[in-house]
């Protein structure tokens, strides 16, 4: 697997055109199961055939489970400069129910590990809106969040993909089912609560203290381009789609062969304004009428009369050519950028 991640590195140097790389990400599956030094095998390759920033941010998906004392100190010496550790919850009967590796304890000295190691760049992953998790319990793992100092968020309410344990689960009534209002109201305590101790909601999902952003994760916000390397990869260079095969014998087979095994989708305007309807309205930037034209000329004019509905129930507001969802409209973001669709 790694030679072929080195391998399509290589077959994909033009994609970018060669724009300087700002961030980089080791995400998607578990990048914390490798070591230390295949990190820099793969952080080297990108350095070898695309220009990264100095002051790139270098960011690691972790399981507290991997993060032990050892695994941390040798992480130190490589480029990785930001963590995005998988907490999800700080109570274990939740962890068993996810059918997470890690407990609660882990969670928590995972954290502490990695800040005592010197790192201060640290996102934590939560998930809310399922069952299990009372108001107290939600309310508590954010107050756990607080007390740790970890500048930045992600919290996700709970969804039931097709064909997996949980949805099976739940039809055989072994699990109880989602419930829709109470994702909405742990969402609103997760509003309240961030917004008391000093996060800033940058995107729906997403909260930092001060300076904190993911700038990785604004970049796509933003739709700068950027290049998925590995099984299921997706990238983007502001033009077309394109996406690599989920399969990872596939995959390795094909770059054996020196071809990238991936599908193509070229994006019609109306696809360009779309996806930068649903992506923008998500950010605290919002979305801007003049960007909208410069896609499609006249594009905001339209916008704003298909708008006038969501302005009237209080879901969207402007400002100067801004467009940005009110608290209230983030309960209904999905729907109103829809609506909004070309």
């Amino acid at each position: 697997m790694l030679a072929a991640l080195q391998n399509e590195i290589a077959l994909q140097k033009s994609y970018l055109n060669g724009e300087s790389i700002e961030t980089i990400y080791f995400g998607g599956g578990t990048p914390s199961l490798l070591k230390a030094e295949e990190i820099d095998l793969l952080i080297n390759t990108i350095t070898r055939y695309h220009t990264v920033s100095s002051n790139s941010e270098i960011t690691l998906e972790a399981n507290p489970d991997d993060l032990d004392e050892q695994k941390v100190k040798a992480l130190k010496q490589t480029a990785i400069n930001r963590f995005s550790i998988g907490i999800q919850s700080f109570y274990d009967d939740d962890l068993l129910w996810m059918n997470r590796a890690h407990r609660s304890r882990e969670a928590e000295a995972s954290v502490k590990r990695v800040q005592d190691a010197g790192f201060e760049n640290i996102t934590a992953d939560l998930i809310y809106g399922y069952p299990l998790l009372t108001d107290h319990k939600w309310k508590h793992n954010l107050e756990q969040i607080f007390a740790l100092d970890i500048p930045h968020v992600s919290a996700y309410s709970m969804t039931v993909e097709p064909q997996t344990a949980l949805a099976s689960f739940i039809k055989k009534k072994v699990y109880a089912p989602m419930n829709e209002a109470q994702s909405a109201e742990q969402f609103m305590v997760l509003m309240n609560e961030m917004q008391s101790h000093g996060y800033e909601q940058y995107e729906i999902s997403n909260y930092c203290t001060p300076g904190n952003y993911s700038r990785h994760n604004s970049n796509y916000w933003k739709g700068v381009k950027y290049l998925g390397i590995g099984p299921s990869a997706h990238s983007f260079n502001g033009e077309a789609r394109q996406w690599n095969i989920a399969n990872n014998s596939k995959y390795t087979q094909s770059l054996a062969l020196n071809k990238v095994p991936a599908e193509r989708e070229d994006l019609s305007e109306a696809d360009r304004l779309n996806e930068y309807i649903m992506t923008s309205l998500r950010t605290v930037w919002g979305l801007d009428l003049d960007k909208l034209n410069a896609i499609s000329k006249s594009a905001s004019e339209q916008l704003t009369k298909e708008a006038e509905e969501h302005f009237d129930q209080g879901w969207i507001q402007q400002k100067d050519n801004i467009i940005t969802l009110t608290n209230a409209g983030k309960l209904y973001a999905d729907k109103i950028a829809s609506d909004l669709f070309f």
